[in-house]
């Protein structure tokens, strides 16, 4: 009889607890798109980002297949607690299951912490911090395009190596100017060169002269920006107008977009050097998705932001199919990410590692000249190919926690 009823108690604990599973594992995703709308990186991510998102949505197949598939947008403002507070609505009370865009590594940072605690999947495609898969990965985070690493050892060790190995930095006194200053000090140093001195200014700053005027009396023969979009934008135009490259040294933009070279036009920005991980104009694939989402957001071909959130959320559906349905579990839906190889359109076959960087290609380029830009948005020229296993810090120099524990 005590078998009897220890086998019955069993048994509807088990049909219980398999209930609850398969209520669990349902067709139902909510997508956050949480980005700059309309502030400094808004032309980065924000506004295309939410395009890109719904176009991954209606490729991915999922809505034929009777998936309900929601999608929702805010404005950060570049600012950590707003976008902890925004993420915070989200997962509670909007049940967001995945983060997508997250432009600016101060809020980047914030939410990737949020995501850990509240257990939902951040797929990163904005924030540079290669510290999102080092001091401070999370099992729930996927850090998906660039990161300060890759644009040191991309544009910095080329720059190096052609004889620049001085350098004096401008930086954006944020997350991320002071990882990106301190990845690529580290690479110059590491290849020969010397770092001469460096400024910090604010976030969205108007006047560079200040900063520019030190730069200029360093007498480095590279000043590196460590900033980004408008910050970079304005840096390059005024030190144009103080003549700083006609009077010998270098500029380097340590992280620019096609939209920023757009901005400058190719009569300021020409010969500037700088690593991307995708160019609307590199095959045919790039170029037929550029088409249609050139058609859709009516602002000009992807960045590399906006690219990433289209690639990193085709990856995320495949995993939700792989595992039949949606567990929302954010660390079981990443696992599963890191299991799949990646393939897509835009960034071509690639894989996630165990510290949540996403591996693929980087390319340096180098901004064409006015008379050679053929077409519009007509602007790189390729100088070289950094294969996959290069672009990003190897394994096992990461300093990601979790990697101690495997």
């Amino acid at each position: 009889m005590k078998r009897s009823i220890a086998a019955l108690v069993m048994s509807t604990s088990l049909a219980f607890a398999g209930g609850a599973f398969a209520q669990t594992l349902d067709k139902v995703v909510k997508i956050g798109s949480l980005g700059d709308q309309s502030g400094l990186y808004a032309d980065i991510g924000g506004p295309g980002s939410v395009v890109a998102a719904q176009m991954a949505i209606e490729d991915s197949g999922l809505l034929a297949k009777g998936w309900k598939v929601d999608l929702i947008s805010a404005d950060h403002q570049n600012k950590p607690d707003v976008g902890t507070n925004i993420g915070k609505q989200w997962i509670d009370v909007e049940k967001v299951d995945v983060f997508v865009d997250l432009a600016s590594s101060g809020v980047g940072l914030a939410i990737a912490n949020l995501a850990k605690e509240k257990n939902v999947v951040n797929l990163n495609s904005g924030s540079a911090s290669s510290d999102l898969t080092g001091a401070q990965c999370s099992p729930n985070t996927i850090h998906w395009v660039y990161d300060t690493w890759m644009l040191a050892n991309g544009t910095g060790k080329a720059l190096v190596k052609s004889g620049g190995d001085s350098w004096f930095f401008l930086t954006a006194d944020y997350a991320f100017g002071h990882a990106l200053e301190r990845d690529t000090a580290a690479v110059v140093t590491a290849n020969g060169g010397k770092v001469l001195g460096g400024v910090k200014h604010p976030l969205n700053n108007a006047d560079f002269s200040s900063f520019l005027l030190q730069a200029q009396s360093s007498k480095a023969k590279i000043i590196g920006l460590a900033n980004a979009g408008g910050d970079t934008t304005n840096s390059i135009k005024q030190a144009a107008e103080f003549g700083i490259v006609s009077g010998g040294q270098k500029l380097a933009g340590m992280l620019m977009f096609i939209t920023d070279v757009h901005a400058l036009g190719l009569k300021v920005a020409q010969g500037l050097n700088f690593t991307e991980t995708f160019y609307w104009d590199m095959n045919d694939q790039t170029r037929a998705f550029s088409k249609r989402f050139t058609e859709k957001h009516k602002k000009g071909p992807p960045t590399m932001v906006q690219a990433g959130v289209y690639s990193s959320l085709i990856h995320y559906f495949k995993a939700l199919e792989a595992l039949g349905g949606n567990p929302h579990d954010g660390r079981a839906v990443v696992a599963k990410m890191k299991e799949m190889p990646t393939d897509d359109a835009l960034f071509g076959k690639g894989s996630v590692r165990a510290d949540g960087r996403k591996i693929h290609p980087a390319y340096l380029f180098e901004v064409k000249k006015p008379a050679d830009s053929k077409y519009p948005w007509d602007y790189y020229n390729l100088v070289a190919t950094i294969p996959a296993a290069e672009a990003f810090i190897p394994l096992e120099r990461s300093v990601c926690p979790m990697l101690k524990k495997t």
